[in-house]
């Protein structure tokens, strides 16, 4: 009887190279398709013209770009136990050229710790720059360059008091110290109050969502037209950067507060001569007004015939004039006060509505070049 035939058993590799050979059947018609030498680029499709409100952004940024600077402010420190002095970027921000003398504006907190300023022009020509003025009220401030006029192209100057919220908007500026960028929104909101740099309430100001970040501030808030009606001041954002809320300084301040800043340095206010009482004590007392507490002598409030608080010689305290309005808008602040004044200028006429022995009068005041 004969045994069975033993099986024949395969080696490793030919087990490999079966694999391997099923592996290049399954495959390869998905490798021929995936490479194929007869491949070329796709036929363009023709664009046409872009559309117009691209062909508006694209104008307002070429047109404008020129104007508009990038400031690095360096502050001065000495060398832990050395006596020698290192320059140190405090901070950056924008700016644009406001005249073909090389004056120009930005905001005050860029330049407020500087002790030297560079001014970075659109061409990437770098300026030594030196303070003109500044109104920190304002946020506003001037520097200078020596620039040769022909590099200087100012920014055309809009206007602000008719501004309607849901208008178009543009800022051009430097943010984070990159080269020059645009963003677009709207108005958000107009007429809004901001605190300053110095504590003080800065009204009237321009909400916009137009991106405004770091380095944004001091550079210009376009309309569609290209004309500057605002200059960016600040964002309203816990983090420090965009969070869709962006203000700026209306252009009817700006064009009002830059020519006292190039003439005289510095913002001339226009005042009644008057110490008023701290708001706390207005409201301890139940005063709804603002309690004059002093007049300067020969001042507009003493030729005005203001009457100032008093204490007799029995310690009796006797209160003086209570300010109510001022040319017609209610006040109850010394800063509102202020701010209704810095509507005129000096030598205007102002009639202030004030409460005098339970009787209320109404009196005229010329305005005066005073700090109060």
């Amino acid at each position: 009887m004969s045994l069975p035939p033993t099986p024949r058993r395969i080696s490793p590799l030919a087990i490999i190279f079966l694999v391997l050979v099923g592996l290049w059947l399954i495959y390869s018609p998905f490798e021929r398709q995936r490479h194929d030498s007869r491949a070329v680029p796709r036929m363009i499709t023709a664009r046409g013209d872009l559309a117009g409100d691209e062909q508006n952004t694209i104008d307002i940024f070429r047109n404008t770009s020129p104007s508009v600077v990038y400031i690095t402010s360096i502050a001065y420190r000495r060398q832990l136990f050395s006596l020698n002095a290192v320059e140190i970027p405090q901070g950056t921000g924008s700016g644009f050229v406001w005249d073909d003398q090389g004056r120009i504006v930005t905001n005050y907190h860029v330049i407020s710790d500087a002790g030297r300023i560079e001014v970075t022009m659109a061409d990437h020509s770098n300026w030594k720059a030196v303070l003109v003025g500044a109104a920190p009220d304002k946020d506003l401030a001037v520097v200078q360059i020596t620039a040769p006029s022909d590099r200087l192209l100012p920014i055309s100057v809009g206007e602000s008091h008719d501004l309607l919220v849901g208008q178009k908007v543009f800022a051009i500026g430097n943010p984070f110290g990159l080269d020059q960028t645009i963003t677009s929104g709207i108005i958000s909101a107009l007429g809004r109050d901001i605190t300053g740099i110095r504590g003080r309430t800065i009204k009237g100001m321009i909400q916009t969502d137009a991106a405004i970040n770091p380095g944004n501030s001091g550079g210009p808030l376009l309309d569609s037209a290209g004309r500057l009606i605002g200059v960016n001041t600040a964002i309203y954002s816990p983090s420090g950067a965009y969070a869709g809320i962006g203000f700026a300084v209306p252009v009817s301040e700006v064009n009002r507060v830059v020519p006292d800043l190039i003439k005289h340095g510095r913002l001339i206010k226009p005042g009644i001569g008057a110490e008023m009482a701290d708001a706390r004590l207005t409201r301890r007392l139940g005063i709804d007004g603002v309690l004059v507490i002093n007049v300067q002598p020969n001042g507009p409030a003493a030729q005005a015939g203001l009457r100032p608080t008093r204490q007799t010689q029995g310690g009796e305290i006797i209160l003086g004039d209570i300010i109510l309005n001022v040319a017609g808008q209610q006040v109850r602040s010394y800063d509102d006060i202020r701010n209704e004044l810095e509507r005129f200028r000096v030598g205007d006429e102002v009639i202030l509505t004030i409460l005098r022995d339970d009787q209320t009068v109404d009196v005229p005041i010329v305005l005066a070049a005073l700090d109060s």
